[in-house]
């Protein structure tokens, strides 16, 4: 998924660079009144982008301004969602495990964040814990973020989970490594009362 999502991303950015960059040296090209092709619609610094004739067009017909409006709306939310999948971080569904026969298992990825997230939320001091796997199916990584109790140490409770939640998870799925990126925060509390 995300590599057909890289290559739809260069595709489309490079072919609106490209028609942006012809389109613009066009333009600029008329306002320069420089030679442009016969076909194209400006000639030179004193044309409009449309005439009176042209946007006077399709005034009487009904059906052309609500065209119009759901065609941009159309391009408006195609865009907008072209922008959310760029933060949409991409989940791990699979990893490979070598079995040691030559052969390999398929481990859900889900299963591996589940048991991970249990694992890391059972360390001391760590009030939640949300684990999203990343990668390859042959070369996952791991996200980790912890919610700790204000007790707790921030280098203890990473080294324990590198220690103990993160090489668990490594060595029940057979991975040589398990790249990991933490992100700690605390848990705020309400002040006690004292009486």
């Amino acid at each position: 998924m995300t590599v057909v999502l890289r290559r739809v991303n260069r595709a489309l950015l490079g072919l609106a660079g490209l028609l942006l960059v012809l389109g613009g040296g066009a333009v600029l090209a008329a306002a320069l009144d420089l030679p442009v092709p016969s076909w194209w619609p400006w000639s030179g610094p004193s044309d409009v982008l449309l005439s009176t004739a042209a946007r006077q067009r399709w005034r009487d017909e009904g059906w052309w301004w609500p065209a119009v409006i759901a065609a941009l709306g159309l391009i408006v939310l195609l865009a907008l969602w072209w922008l959310l999948v760029q933060f949409r971080r991409a989940r791990l569904r699979e990893i490979l495990v070598d079995t040691g026969d030559g052969e390999e298992a398929v481990l859900r990825g889900r299963a591996l964040e589940s048991v991970l997230e249990a694992d890391a939320a059972a360390l001391e001091g760590v009030a939640r814990a949300k684990v999203s796997l990343t990668g390859r199916r042959g070369a996952p990584r791991t996200r980790v973020a912890l919610d700790l109790e204000p007790y707790a140490s921030p280098g203890d409770a990473l080294g324990t989970l590198g220690t103990e939640a993160l090489a668990h998870a490594r060595t029940s799925a057979g991975l040589p490594a398990l790249p990991t990126e933490a992100r700690l925060r605390a848990v705020k509390h309400r002040a006690r009362r004292v009486t």
